[in-house]
């Protein structure tokens, strides 16, 4: 088991030992500003946090119902224990999510069949942001994939690609982080954000053989996008994409690993995705 698997299981312990009684532990401290949210962006020693919660905030696609939370039950019982228990509702694709190869591609696994070794591997982070900055339609080319190996070398066999675009800064403000607020079929064609040029999908998958790529805005492919050509690109190789993937501010370049654990729906076209990045030791 690597350094990093090693500490992660560690921590999991940990947690199942306050979990059995123990006093609970301090909240960690934490210097990051808080997300649009109001909440902390969560940064635990080693480890850091890529998933937006889900909530009644949680960011869908126009098309998409809302999520829906709610208790059902919630006090003592006749015995004097205390119950809670809740109820949720959720589109696939919606909030920090995967695209299982399916959702483009009619030969392309579904996420109970996505491979784990697709979901677990070292990380690599292309910031576009400056960019992005300045164009909220900006599809990332090839050329700036090629540009991040000349300072940072190649991408390795395996790696899971993030993108980060700086849109993530706006989450869930829904009229910043993907250009309208408005729901409904109509909606679609107001949707403004970038995203990953088809050719450079093709590139990664093809000439890099990732294991997955991800960013943070609801779709691999910019928001203008009517043919969704960036996930037919990396579909079509069995690759998966996780959306709406938070906290990319806080990674490096290199030197990381991501873990992305997605709900494992039998025959689903996505799921909700709960994604981590473990720092290797300085």
């Amino acid at each position: 088991m690597s350094p990093a698997l090693l500490r992660l299981f560690l921590m999991l312990c940990l947690g199942l030992c306050w979990s059995c009684g123990s006093p609970a532990p301090p909240p960690p401290s934490s210097s990051t500003p808080p997300d649009a949210s109001g909440a902390p962006r969560r940064a635990v020693g080693d480890i850091v946090d890529l998933t937006h919660p889900f909530d009644s905030r949680t960011i869908y696609w126009p098309t998409e119902p809302l999520f829906d939370h709610h208790l059902y039950t919630e006090g003592e019982t006749e015995s004097g224990a205390w119950y809670a228990s809740g109820r949720f509702s959720a589109a696939e694709h919606g909030g920090t999510h995967i695209d299982a190869p399916y959702h483009f591609w009619r030969a392309g696994s579904t996420v109970d069949l996505v491979s784990p070794d697709r979901l677990i591997g070292p990380g690599v982070l292309i910031d576009a942001t400056e960019a992005c900055a300045g164009d909220s339609d900006h599809i990332i080319g090839i050329e700036e994939l090629t540009l991040w190996e000349a300072n940072h070398g190649r991408i390795p066999t395996g790696s899971i690609v993030l993108l980060r675009t700086g849109f993530g800064d706006f989450y869930p403000d829904p009229e910043r982080y993907m250009g309208t607020a408005e729901r409904g079929p109509d909606a679609v064609a107001r949707l403004h954000f970038p995203g990953l040029a088809p050719e450079a999908a093709r590139w990664l998958a093809v000439e890099r053989d990732i294991a997955a790529v991800g960013l943070d805005t609801p779709s691999i492919d910019h928001g203008r996008s009517t043919t969704y050509d960036a996930h037919v690109a990396i579909f079509e190789h069995d690759i998966p994409a996780f959306e709406n993937v938070a906290n990319l501010h806080l990674l490096p370049p290199t030197g990381f690993t991501v873990i992305a654990l997605p709900m494992l729906i039998r025959g689903g076209t996505g799921a909700p995705l709960r994604i981590v990045a473990i720092m290797e030791p300085r």
